[in-house]
């Protein structure tokens, strides 16, 4: 347990100046790089999918995808890599008040996070060169450590921010961190249920995003196999994801009444405690008084607290001084769940439709939202982490150490800021110039693009893959 004299770490009068450009280069870098992290945890998992139907099913069109997905990974792996050795790196530059007495409770998640991205990163190397040079099966088996990496690598990062959450595994004697146990550091309270619903959100996102090409494809007029199965393997992952994400959800925010109040109570804009609470849709904090909002009776306590009675605690028992920024954390919230339940509707109505023989595949208004769902879905899982993230503050480490505590004492930081701006836009325009470039040339019927994926082979040495062509047919989206 983590004794009261924790809160001597979270003694700070006032704002250093690295802490306003510390906040922004974070958010910046985590924001940028979570997208990715999402994808190599989802998309090995697909690429598997059509990897395997092709070998079963003898289906060149699947293999066509898996080959080609499997090019795509490689360039958002490779992107993904330089963000997150920015990300390594920023943790103890924009943070040393948190990396400095808590490192040894730190370590062990960041050590396995290391270590699964050189693994996910050999597999990836090998999948990719194993094209026609590996046997079949054992060529699609190099898929399932690359995505086992993933995952676990996944899980490692939300047990730190887990961890930020409800902080055990240490003391604190005399203001020194002492007594640290970092498995259960590690295996936190709250890492289970925050990281099944980030691992469900990665392929919620990635679903949808990957659906989205393709049906901005079909709009265009390609409605042939390639197209309609782009569409279908990545829709169906996200058809799941979506439905499941809101119990998991609940699940996880069954907790915040007893573990973060002062973030409930912003989640649901509760500036009294009221019994029972109604659900407050909308509305800002103005003056100390709710504007706007929809207020539903009772609903509130039936999602926050399983119950027709109890309250949420309101803000008016919460210090000022440890108050989240409320509309923004609020706003975020709710942005997050009206999002994910407008996906998990539409996934639904479109499975109904072709239950009952109705394909809305045909329909142009359909294939518009599927574009868009994509974009949809980034944005609700940034709007996730903003309320995450936002809801803990004034804390970085809850009720042990303050923001401002952690952050750095330098004003250089805001050159550092401008650095980080002007990598990750050039890594933007990167990944953007090269997969487009990429679709270019895969509709002009090039399908073994040259390096980095490997030389040439002469094709007496080639092994080809069962039931595959030298070259996969049909159009890319």
């Amino acid at each position: 347990m983590v004794s009261s004299t924790a809160l001597i770490l979270s003694l700070a009068t006032e704002a250093p100046p690295g802490l306003l450009p510390a906040r922004n280069q974070m958010a910046i870098s985590l924001g940028w790089h979570i997208i990715l992290a999402c994808f190599g945890v989802a998309f090995p998992s697909m690429i598997y999918v059509v990897h395997r139907r092709g070998i079963v099913r003898d289906d060149p069109v699947a293999l066509g995808l898996a080959k080609r997905w499997a090019k795509v990974s490689a360039v958002l792996f490779a992107i993904g890599a330089v963000s997150g050795t920015v990300l390594s790196f920023e943790m103890g530059l924009l943070w040393p008040g948190l990396m400095g007495p808590f490192g040894d409770v730190l370590g062990l998640p960041f050590a396995f996070e290391g270590l699964s991205f050189f693994v996910e990163a050999i597999f990836l190397g090998i999948y990719l060169y194993g094209w026609g040079r590996m046997p079949p099966r054992r060529h699609l088996a190099m898929l399932i450590p690359m995505a086992c990496a993933g995952v676990v690598g996944t899980f490692c990062v939300i047990a730190v921010n887990a961890w930020m959450n409800n902080p055990t595994g240490f003391r604190i004697v005399d203001g020194e961190v002492t007594d640290v146990d970092p498995w259960r550091a590690m295996f936190n309270d709250g890492v289970w249920l925050q990281f099944a619903h980030m691992w469900v959100g990665a392929f919620m996102l990635v679903g949808f995003v990957v659906a989205g090409v393709y049906a901005a494809g079909m709009l265009r007029g390609r409605r042939d196999a390639h197209h309609r199965l782009g569409f279908t393997v990545p829709f169906v992952f996200a058809t799941v994801a979506a439905i499941a994400q809101p119990f998991i959800g609940h699940l996880l925010g069954l907790r915040l009444a007893t573990s973060q109040p002062s973030k409930l109570a912003a989640f649901e804009l509760a500036v009294e405690t009221e019994s029972p609470s109604p659900l407050r849709i909308g509305g800002l904090l103005i003056d100390g008084h709710v504007r706007f909002a929809i207020d539903i009776p009772v609903l509130g306590s039936v999602i926050s607290r399983n119950s027709f009675t109890k309250p949420v605690q309101g803000l008016e028992t919460i210090p000022d001084a440890n108050e989240p920024p409320i509309n923004l954390t609020h706003l975020a919230f709710q942005s997050m769940v009206g999002l994910g339940t407008l996906l998990a509707l539409a996934v639904v109505i479109f499975w109904l439709a072709r239950w009952r023989r109705h394909d809305l595949l045909d329909h142009r208004w359909f294939l518009w939202f599927a574009v868009a769902a994509g974009p949809l879905a980034v944005v609700a899982l940034e709007c996730g982490w903003i309320a995450t993230e936002v809801g803990r503050q004034p804390w970085t480490v809850w009720r042990v150490l303050r923001t401002s505590a952690a952050a750095s004492s330098s004003d250089g930081l805001w050159w550092s800021l401008a650095g980080v701006v002007v990598v990750y836009l050039g890594m933007t325009v990167g990944a953007y110039v090269v997969l487009r470039s990429m679709a270019r040339r895969w509709r002009d019927g090039e399908e073994d693009l040259p390096s980095p994926y490997g030389p040439e082979l002469a094709e007496s040495a080639r092994v080809p893959e069962a039931g595959a062509p030298s070259r996969a047919g049909g159009p890319p989206a």
